[in-house]
């Protein structure tokens, strides 16, 4: 056996129960949350189970508007882009969808990427690592990809205490007032469900002099004047200097991208390796995301739909006092604080109840930090919300889970 098989083979046993197991889901298109299960073993999942940790957190996956424009763009155009941007990949469904983006946003311009994690990494490896001697403040709770991006970059990087603006500000201070500084925060945090100060933020980047880049992935289509996110619906959109999202949650679709000033979104299209050496993504994708970023500008049905679903859940918990981090999102992480017991909890839902939620255990959050991370949408019927409770309630009792204290919780989405 090779060095490189002996050592992942001890890697991996060393993992034990932490191994991370997947379970297939086909969802039903027009009966999501209801999804087909299958387990890695046989006989260890329902044929079907309502799915409680997706991200597709309006329904727009299964949309008729979405549907209908990824099927026309098939048929038009064929399955994939052929290319990388730069080379025959730019297609006018690309192009139409960044115009609507940066609209949304009201910004310069937008930049699409493969994924949420490249749109990060791609960007901060250029705003942050470009410029001589920038310093980076971030938010200790940030996301993996906005940590990678910063990591390669280069550049020096100061990470503030959670949500901590006094904290923020003291290590602005510090700095020479002429060093170039960028901060990096995210608007809605996705293991916590926790939110930003995102005025007192903005008011401290003003008095130093700083450029923001906001990660919105956890709130665009799902907050705000026309589901632009939580910057917008506080009127702080223009405060932040970069706005990044994604189209695999609020949008329904895959995807993500950039909004901001023409010379910094532009940059990062010259001078970003994951774009330029990435095959765009497929037309059809565009052209679904296009489709659900202008349905969600001119409806607000959905959004409305998944607060209510998401109070209710939160109300029900609160009232059988099952313990959840944050009430401040529609991310309803239910705290167990062992990783054991959390993998058993999420079993007993799905064997029991046919509920699927995942278990997050490290390294999305830090030990003692377990949740059975929620997801309400707004495609959940309030019978299935109060089922749920009714199922947490049940678990909570047979498995005799105490509430642990709130730890902090460590990045991941």
């Amino acid at each position: 056996m090779s060095q490189h098989l002996e050592f992942f083979s001890r890697e991996l046993a060393e993992l034990g129960n932490g191994r991370r197991e997947f379970l297939e889901v086909g969802r039903h298109a027009g009966r999501f949350p209801r999804a087909r299960t299958r387990a890695a073993r046989p006989g260890s999942a329902p044929a079907e189970a309502l799915v409680w940790c997706s991200n597709d957190y309006l329904g727009m996956g299964q949309h008729p508007v979405v549907l209908e424009a990824m099927k026309r763009a098939i048929d038009t155009y064929g399955a994939g882009s052929g290319g990388s941007r730069n080379i025959g990949g730019t297609h006018p469904h690309h192009v139409r969808l960044e115009k609507e983006l940066a609209a949304l946003h009201g910004k310069d311009s937008a930049l699409l990427f493969s994924s949420g994690y490249a749109a990060n990494d791609g960007a901060l490896t250029v705003l942050a690592g470009r410029m001589d001697d920038c310093l980076v403040l971030s938010d200790e709770l940030n996301h993996a990809s906005l940590i990678d991006g910063l990591r390669h970059s280069g550049a020096e990087k100061r990470v503030f205490r959670h949500n901590d603006t006094a904290h923020l500000e003291e290590l602005l201070a510090a700095a020479d007032p002429d060093r170039p500084k960028l901060i990096v925060a995210e608007s809605v945090y996705s293991m916590s469900g926790d939110v930003a100060p995102l005025a007192e933020i903005a008011a401290v980047a003003r008095r130093y002099r700083a450029t923001t880049f906001l990660d919105e992935v956890h709130a665009v289509g799902l907050y705000g004047p026309r589901g632009a996110g939580i910057a917008a619906r506080e009127g702080l959109a223009d405060d932040f200097t970069v706005l990044m999202g994604t189209l695999g949650k609020g949008f329904g679709t895959a995807g993500g991208y950039i909004a901001g000033p023409a010379p910094l979104v532009d940059a990062v299209r010259n001078f970003s390796r994951p774009f330029i050496f990435t095959t765009s993504l497929p037309p059809a994708v565009a052209a679904g995301a296009l489709a659900a970023v202008r349905h969600l500008r001119a409806s607000d049905r959905e959004r409305t739909r998944l607060h209510a679903r998401a109070g209710l859940l939160k109300r029900l918990l609160a009232e059988r006092r099952i313990p959840y981090l944050s009430g401040a999102s529609h991310i309803v992480s239910v705290l167990v604080g062992d990783e054991d017991r959390c993998k058993e909890a999420a079993a007993r839902l799905l064997h029991r109840h046919g509920i699927y939620v995942q278990a997050v255990n490290a390294p999305s959050v830090r030990p003692g930090g377990e949740v059975l991370r929620l997801a309400p949408s707004a495609v959940h019927t309030p019978d299935e919300v109060e089922a749920c409770a009714a199922a947490l309630d049940e678990v909570w009792h047979a498995l005799d889970l105490a509430a642990p204290a709130a730890p902090r919780t460590a990045p991941g989405r």
